[in-house]
């Protein structure tokens, strides 16, 4: 039996994909957890041999958690299932160590096969969003600069984010400053807003 974790934070989601999975005759869903910052955890516990988890989580992202089953659980492989199949999220899965990266609108034969090959050390990757990142290019923000835009989400103020990151005022406006002029944005509301649809955030 093929044992599988189930990050989404989607209940009715969750136990769909739940209850299809479990009826593949050669998959088990060994765990189910609705956030991020739960991932690791309930890997160490339950040992499932894949992973899926959803992107946008509370607590913690599923690419975040990707890396940390990397270092924890190297047994365990990991496959992003989610609703947005942005470029810049497929190239960050793929360094955190993902083996695949599907949109949740394929059919679950699909997912259970994915499952399978993921297991079997293949790569399953949406065709189409493949393209779409290869076309993409690479992220151009720094991690720093990722942080200082996150971080301008909610409109929080430079001196806001300032504490929030450690560092001076002037070090946030330079950063800010270089995301807007990189993503060729007017503002940072713009920059967050490219930053997010791009995946790069």
């Amino acid at each position: 039996m093929i044992r599988v974790l189930l990050a989404e934070d989607q209940g009715m989601m969750r136990g769909a994909l739940a209850l299809l999975l479990g009826m593949e005759p050669d998959i088990e869903v060994v765990a189910q957890v609705g956030r991020g910052d739960e991932i690791v955890d309930a890997a160490l516990l339950s040992r499932p041999d894949v992973a899926l988890l959803d992107i946008e989580l509370p607590g913690r992202s599923g690419l975040d958690a990707a890396a940390d089953l990397r270092d924890e659980t190297p047994d365990c492989r990991v496959l992003i299932l989610t609703t947005f199949g942005r470029p810049g999220y497929l190239r960050r899965a793929m360094e955190a160590g993902a083996v695949g990266f599907l949109v949740k609108d394929g059919p679950v034969e699909e997912l259970a096969e994915a499952v399978r090959k993921a297991l079997r050390g293949e790569t399953v990757i949406d065709p189409a969003l493949a393209a779409a990142a290869l076309g993409a290019g690479p992220n151009p923000l720094t991690a720093r600069e990722r942080d200082a835009l996150a971080a301008s989400v909610d409109g929080a103020t430079i001196a806001d984010i300032a504490a929030g990151l450690h560092l001076s005022e002037s070090t946030v406006r330079n950063y800010l400053s270089s995301a807007i002029g990189k993503t060729g944005t007017r503002n940072r509301m713009e920059a967050v807003r490219t930053a997010r649809q791009q995946g790069w955030l």
